[in-house]
């Protein structure tokens, strides 16, 4: 029998059906109470009562990994991405203190290779069982002409409840409440852009040795997956020892943390708190980008900046330590200034860079 005309233009509807079968075992391996469907219907189906909560407020996000995807692409290296995606998504929840549900994910392709998206539902699991969610369904798209066809890209769409009562605004920070750092495990999912052509302008291969980790090859190196944050920060919201937290993404801590701030607070934050990561001093130098950018683009070592009141500083930094997480007193919150916009730094010297 010859081909069907709709895979002579390449798609192949067999090699979707064989994917879904074989993506089910993933989500089935990670089922929340909740969950009320199967994947492979129409639309997930969740039940927040069953979940434990009385009065949910839903919150839902969606993200993507970027530029970072062309290294996975580059190096053949898709095992982690996912673990990505679901912390792009999933981080962006518990900063308003909701625990994550479940997420959906849309893989679009030129080519469908399932061993390749097998792998990246594979990571996207993975990602789910270190955030304490489901994946409930997702969508993948084979669209050649659109993409090249060793080419993808993911995107995913979570959705986490909060008791009304235990929603974090933010509203309540007043200065002199302290901002706690926790440490990020490399640049996360932003910047990649940048980093990219440094990578390029040095004329280096990504499975040459990191200039920064010379044990290790750079592209596996910068494939660091993002942080998952969610089983550090819930005992921690359970407890209301948090004020408000900011997700130290793309905008870096310049334009993340005031996102979370009253009109009439700022943040002051002090660089000499903690020490710049290796691949940040990299990049800084290699890329000859200043202070300001770098600050801007990156998250510089800090994952996610918490805001607690004076008097729990102890308490937090102690279960932060319980659990092997690096944090650091980063700043304080004080009254803001006609003259100030958000944020000011101490210590902006060369001296942070070296």
């Amino acid at each position: 029998m010859s081909a069907s005309k709709y895979k002579q233009a390449g798609v192949d509807i067999e090699a979707g059906q064989t994917l879904v079968d074989n993506i089910k075992r993933f989500a089935n391996a990670r089922r929340t109470d909740g969950v009320s469907s199967d994947i492979g219907g129409y639309g997930g189906v969740f039940e927040p009562k069953a979940a434990g909560f009385k009065d949910p407020l839903l919150v839902s996000t969606c993200d993507g990994v970027g530029t970072k995807l062309r290294l996975a692409i580059t190096t053949q290296k898709h095992d982690t991405i996912g673990i990505d995606l679901v912390a792009m998504c999933v981080n962006d929840l518990i900063v308003q203190g909701a625990k994550p549900l479940f997420l959906l994910d849309y893989v679009a392709t030129g080519r469908l290779d399932i061993g390749i998206v097998r792998e990246i539902i594979a990571g996207v699991a993975a990602g789910c069982k270190l955030a304490g969610c489901t994946l409930l369904g997702g969508e993948t798209a084979e669209m050649p002409g659109l993409y090249q066809l060793e080419d993808y890209d993911l995107a995913g769409f979570a959705v986490g409840a909060v008791e009304r009562e235990n929603l974090i605004t933010g509203q309540d920070i007043t200065p002199d409440d302290v901002i706690i750092g926790i440490g990020s495990s490399g640049a996360h999912s932003n910047g990649f852009s940048l980093i990219r052509k440094v990578v390029a302008d040095q004329d280096l291969e990504y499975d040459s040795p990191a200039p920064f980790m010379l044990d290790i090859p750079l592209g596996e190196a910068l494939l660091a997956p993002t942080k998952i944050y969610i089983k550090t920060l819930l005992p921690l919201i359970e407890k209301k020892l948090i004020k408000g937290m900011a997700h130290i993404t793309g905008g870096g801590l310049t334009d993340n943390l005031p996102r979370i701030l009253p009109n009439a607070v700022t943040a002051e934050i002090d660089l000499q708190s903690w020490r710049l990561p290796p691949v940040f001093r990299w990049i800084a130098d290699k890329g000859d980008v200043s202070i300001p950018e770098m600050l801007k683009t990156f998250n510089c070592g800090i994952g996610m900046a918490l805001v607690i009141p004076k008097n729990k500083v102890g308490e937090v930094e102690k279960r932060l330590k319980e659990v092997g997480e690096e944090a650091y007193q980063i700043g304080k919150i004080i009254p803001r200034k006609e003259s100030c916009t958000g944020i000011t730094y101490q210590g902006m010297t060369d001296r942070w860079l070296a």
